[in-house]
C-alpha cells in the first residue's frame, strides 16, 4: 500500500520491474558462484572472500553483517509499528479502550522493539535447525494469509474505512475508501502523487519510497547465508533463491494492481494496514504481518551471526573478532549471534522505519554489486577450474547488475552511497595492509595473468626501436648474502625494463629425487619481495655455472621481453662480506636472515668457476647479442650515505667512455661506449640518484686538438639530451708505456685488423699491454677527485685465444684495483637515438 499509494501503479511496477532486474542478475551470479564448489558458513560474504580475496572479502563481509544487522533492526521497526497501529492507545487518549491498551512513545516503542528481538535472538540461540522449522511454519501461515487476501479483493464489498491521523496533541480522522473494483479507482491510481509519510512526517519521493520497496527483495541472500547448515547449498541455493524471486515479482505485480483496482489513494497513503480492514477475516491478516516480518528479522540476525562467524574463523581482523568464533556443542556459533543482537538492539535506537531504509538498502546493493563483480571477475579470468553447473550467466549480465546497483545506489541517496564507498575504501586499505596473508587464491593474480599474455602476445619483436630500447637485466647472483647491494644497484639501472635474478644451482637431476629448485624458489620471492626491488627469479640446474648462464640467456623471459644485459659480480680474492645482515630491510625488523640461504663461502673455500670459465660467460653473453656489465666492490657502495650526504659538493658518477686496455683507439663514440654512456645516464635518472652529477673523462694526447675532441664532445652529449661536465685529462705519459712495450710495429697487425668494421678488441692487444701501463691506468682513474659513488669503465672484449682468458681478466683486476664501486661496460647494441 505503501508503495503504490505514493508511487501509483506504473511507477510501481516500474521499480518492482528495476528491483527484480537487480535482483535477477545478482541471483544468476549467486547460483553460478554457488555450483562451483563447496561452499561453507557465511553465504555471499564466503563466495566474495574466496573470489576477490581477503581484502574485497573481509570489507564487503563488514558491509553485509552491517546491511543485515540493520535489516533486522529494521523490521523488528516494522513490526512494532504494525503491533502499535493494531493495539496502541490512538494519540490524544489517556487511556484505551478495548485491544488499544499500549502505550505509544519513543520508549515504549523501543521497549517493544527490544522484547520482539528478544524472541528472535532466542530462536536464533537454540539453533539453525528450530530456526529452519519456524520459517517453514511461518511460511504457511504466510500462505494461508496471502490466500486470504487475494480472496478478500473479490468477495468483500465496498466499505468506508475511518483512517485516525496524529495531529499535535490530538487526533483528526479521514475516511478511506475500498471501492472494489472500479474502472475510475484505477484510473486515479495509475499516476503518482507523492505525499508526507504519516509514521515519518517526511515527504516521500521516487527514490525514497524505491528506497522501502527494496528492502523486501533483500530476501534473496536468505538462502545462501545458510550455506553452512544447509545439506546441498550447490543444490538448494539455485534452485530456492529462483523460485523465491519468480513468486515474490508475481505476488508483488499482482497485489499493486488489485490495490490501484480497489482502494483510492487515501486509504494507500494514510493506513498502511488496511488490508486488515478490507479482509474477510482480520485477525489472520494482522497474524500474517507479525510473522512475515519476525521471520524477516530473524532471517536477517542469524544471517548477520552466520557473517561475523565466518569473518571470525578467517581472523581477518585478529583478535577484535576472536569472541564470535566461539560455538555451543552442536556447532550454532552463539557468541556471533549475541553480539549481532547488540548491534541491533543498538541500531533499534533510531526510531522509524523509513529513518533506516536508505541506508539499509544501499548496503545491500553494494554487497550485490560486489557479488555480481566477483563472477565477472571469474568470468574474465577464464580460468579452467571457474566452471559452475549453473550455465544460464554471462559476463553481460554479471556487468549489467553492478551497472545496475550503482545507479540505483546513488539515485537513492548519493550522500549515504558516497560514504558507503568511501567506508568500504577505507576497509580494504586497513585489510590489504594489515590481513594476514590467505591460501584462499587471489582472483587479481588471475585477471593480471590473463591481460599479461594477451600484451605479451602483442609485444612484437619485430617492431622494436632504438628510441624505446630499454636495460632488460640478467643478474646472476650465487649467494644473496653477499649480493644484497648489487640487487639493489641494479633494481636503479632497469629503467622500468625487466630485471631477472638468476642463479645456477650446480647438481644433476638424474642423481636427485626432486626438483631441489622448488623448495628455494619461496626464499628467493621473499627476498625480492624485503629488498623491494621489482624482479623475476629464474632459477636453473647445471653441470657448470657456464651452462647455467647459458641456459638462463636462452630462456629467461617471454616474448619481447627478454634479457638484453647480464650482469656479473667481477672475478677477484676478496672474502664476500655477509650483506644481508647488514641490510636495512632486515636489521630494522628485528629478525634473522634465513631465508633458506646457506652461509657464504670461506675465503680459502676453492670457488665454483674458474677464471677461464668466468671469462668464457662475458665472452658466450658477447656471442649472443647481450650486452654485459661487470660490477666490481659494489657490497662497498653505502647508497644511503653517498646520496644523503651534504648538498655542496653532490654525488658524481664518473664515466670514462674510452678504451684503457686500448690506447691506440682513443675512439669514444663506438657503440660500446654510447651504450656505456646510456647506462651512466640511465643512472641518473633513477630517483635515488638524481642529485648525482655525471662527470666525462676525455682522455687526451698532446697534439691532437683537445678543445676541438671536448667540442666535438660536447655536441654529442646535447644531441643525446646528457647533462655532463667534460674533463679532459691528459695521458700522454701513460700511453708512451705502452708503446715503449708494444710488439707490433707501425702497420703491422694490429693496425690492419684495426680497420675491419665492429671490432673493438684484438686477440693480439691483450699481450700488448703491460702490467705497468695498466697500473698507471688504474692509477690515473683513481687521481681524479673528488671520489665519486660510482664508476662506469669501458669492458673491452675478451680474446679469441681461450688461452688468454686468465691474462685478460688479470688486467681487468689490475685496472679496476682499489677504484671502488665500479662497473665495467660492455655493449653490442644501438641504444642511443637523437630523432624523435
Amino acid at each position: 500500500g505503501f508503495v503504490v499509494g505514493h508511487a501509483g501503479l506504473y511507477q510501481a511496477l516500474a521499480m518492482f520491474a528495476v528491483a527484480y532486474f537487480i535482483i535477477g542478475m545478482t541471483v544468476l551470479s549467486v547460483c553460478a558462484i554457488a555450483t562451483n564448489g563447496a561452499l561453507d558458513a557465511g553465504g555471499a560474504y564466503y563466495m566474495i572472500s574466496r573470489a576477490l580475496g581477503p581484502e574485497f572479502g573481509g570489507s564487503i563481509g563488514i558491509m553485509f553483517f552491517l546491511a543485515n544487522v540493520c535489516g533486522s533492526a529494521l523490521y523488528v521497526l516494522g513490526l512494532v509499528e504494525a503491533v502499535v497501529d493494531s493495539f496502541g492507545i490512538p494519540p490524544g487518549q489517556e487511556a484505551g479502550t478495548g485491544v488499544h491498551v499500549l502505550p505509544q512513545s519513543y520508549w515504549y516503542e523501543l521497549l517493544y522493539g527490544t522484547v520482539l528481538l528478544a524472541l528472535c535472538l532466542l530462536v536464533c540461540l537454540v539453533g539453525a535447525s528450530i530456526y529452519a522449522k519456524a520459517t517453514f511454519l511461518i511460511f504457511l501461515i504466510v500462505a494461508a494469509v496471502l490466500g486470504t487476501i487475494l480472496v478478500s479483493f473479490f468477495a468483500t464489498r465496498p466499505l468506508k474505512v475511518p483512517i485516525h491521523l496524529p495531529n499535535g496533541n490530538g487526533t483528526e480522522t479521514d475516511n478511506g475508501s475500498f471501492t472494489g473494483f472500479s474502472l475510475s479507482t484505477l484510473r486515479d491510481n495509475l499516476g503518482g502523487k507523492y505525499d508526507v509519510d504519516y509514521t515519518t512526517g517526511q515527504m516521500m519521493s521516487f527514490s525514497s519510497v524505491f528506497a522501502v520497496m527494496f528492502n523486501g527483495c533483500t530476501g534473496i541472500m536468505a538462502g545462501s547465508n545458510m550455506s553452512g547448515d544447509l545439506k546441498r547449498p550447490s543444490y538448494s541455493i539455485p534452485r530456492g533463491t529462483i523460485s523465491a524471486v519468480l513468486f515474490t515479482y508475481l505476488v508483488y505485480n499482482l497485489l499493486a494492481f488489485l490495490m490501484c483496482a480497489t482502494c483510492n489513494r487515501t486509504l494507500l497513503q494514510k493506513d498502511y494496514g488496511f488490508l486488515r480492514d478490507i479482509s474477510i477475516f482480520p485477525p489472520l491478516v494482522t497474524v500474517g504481518i507479525y510473522a512475515a516480518t519476525l521471520s524477516a528479522a530473524m532471517s536477517n540476525l542469524i544471517g548477520a551471526s552466520r557473517i561475523l562467524y565466518a569473518l571470525a574463523r578467517d581472523d581477518l581482523f585478529g583478535q577484535a573478532l576472536a569472541l564470535a568464533k566461539k560455538t555451543s556443542a552442536s556447532g550454532n556459533p552463539v557468541m556471533a549471534v549475541i553480539l549481532s543482537w547488540l548491534v541491533v538492539q543498538v541500531v533499534l535506537f533510531s526510531g522509524k522505519l523509513n529513518t533506516i531504509a536508505s541506508v539499509v538498502t544501499i548496503f545491500f546493493l553494494l554487497v550485490y554489486a560486489t557479488v555480481n563483480l566477483a563472477c565477472l571477475a571469474l568470468e574474465w579470468a577464464s580460468a579452467p577450474n571457474f566452471r559452475p553447473t549453473f550455465r544460464y550467466f554471462t559476463w553481460h549480465t554479471c556487468l549489467l547488475g553492478i551497472a545496475g546497483c550503482c545507479v540505483m545506489m546513488f539515485l537513492i541517496n548519493p550522500v549515504s552511497a558516497s560514504a558507503s564507498l568511501g567506508f568500504l575504501l577505507l576497509l580494504l586499505l586497513a585489510l590489504h595492509y594489515l590481513s594476514p596473508s590467505s591460501t584462499w587464491g587471489y582472483i587479481s593474480q588471475a585477471l593480471i595473468f590473463h591481460q599479461v599474455r594477451k600484451y605479451l602476445l602483442m609485444l612484437d619483436v619485430r617492431k622494436d626501436h632504438v628510441k624505446f630500447w630499454r636495460p632488460q637485466m640478467l643478474l646472476m647472483v650465487q649467494n644473496p648474502r653477499g649480493s644484497a647491494r648489487l640487487i639493489d644497484f641494479v633494481n636503479d639501472l632497469k629503467k622500468s625494463g625487466l630485471y631477472v635474478l638468476g642463479h645456477v644451482e650446480l647438481q644433476d637431476l638424474d642423481m636427485l629425487p626432486s626438483d631441489p629448485l622448488q623448495p628455494q624458489q619461496d626464499s628467493w620471492l621473499s627476498l625480492v619481495d624485503k629488498l623491494n626491488v621489482k624482479a623475476f627469479v629464474s632459477l636453473t640446474l647445471a653441470p657448470s655455472v657456464r651452462h647455467g648462464v647459458r641456459q638462463l640467456l636462452f630462456t629467461s623471459g617471454l616474448g619481447g621481453m627478454r634479457p638484453n644485459t647480464l650482469v656479473l659480480g667481477f672475478y677477484d680474492d676478496e672474502a664476500p662480506q655477509d650483506g644481508l645482515a647488514r641490510h636495512p630491510a632486515f636489521t630494522s625488523a628485528r629478525e634473522e636472515v634465513p631465508l633458506g640461504f646457506p652461509p657464504l663461502r670461506a675465503a680459502a673455500t676453492p670457488k665454483l668457476l674458474s677464471a677461464r670459465e668466468y671469462v668464457g660467460i662475458v665472452a658466450d653473453a658477447l656471442k649472443m647479442l647481450r650486452n654485459v656489465l661487470l660490477a666490481r666492490q659494489l657490497e662497498s657502495l653505502d647508497k644511503a650515505w653517498e646520496l644523503r650526504r651534504a648538498a655542496s659538493p653532490p654525488p658524481t658518477i664518473h664515466v670514462w667512455p674510452v678504451n684503457l686496455l686500448r690506447p691506440d683507439s682513443a675512439r669514444y663514440a663506438d657503440t660500446c661506449s654510447l651504450f656505456l654512456l646510456q647506462m651512466a645516464c640511465v643512472l641518473n635518472m633513477a630517483r635515488a640518484w638524481r642529485r648525482a652529477r655525471l662527470r666525462l673523462f676525455l682522455c687526451v694526447e698532446a697534439g691532437t686538438m683537445p678543445h676541438a675532441q671536448e667540442e666535438k664532445l660536447r655536441q654529442l652529449l646535447k644531441d643525446l639530451r646528457i647533462q655532463a661536465q667534460i674533463q679532459l685529462v691528459p695521458w700522454d705519459a701513460i700511453t708512451r708505456l705502452h708503446w715503449q712495450t708494444c710488439q707490433g710495429p707501425s702497420g703491422g697487425p694490429a693496425e690492419e685488423e684495426e680497420e675491419e668494421e665492429g671490432v673493438v678488441n684484438f686477440p693480439t692487444n691483450t699481450t700488448q699491454v703491460s702490467d705497468e701501463y695498466v697500473r698507471a691506468a688504474n692509477k690515473l682513474v683513481l687521481e681524479q677527485s673528488p671520489a665519486p659513488a660510482v664508476r662506469f669503465l669501458y669492458l673491452p672484449r675478451p680474446p679469441a685465444d681461450t688461452s688468454l682468458y686468465p691474462l685478460y681478466l688479470h688486467q681487468l683486476e689490475l685496472l679496476t684495483r682499489g677504484l671502488g664501486p665500479t662497473v665495467l661496460v660492455h655493449g653490442v647494441s644501438a641504444v642511443t637515438s637523437t630523432q624523435l
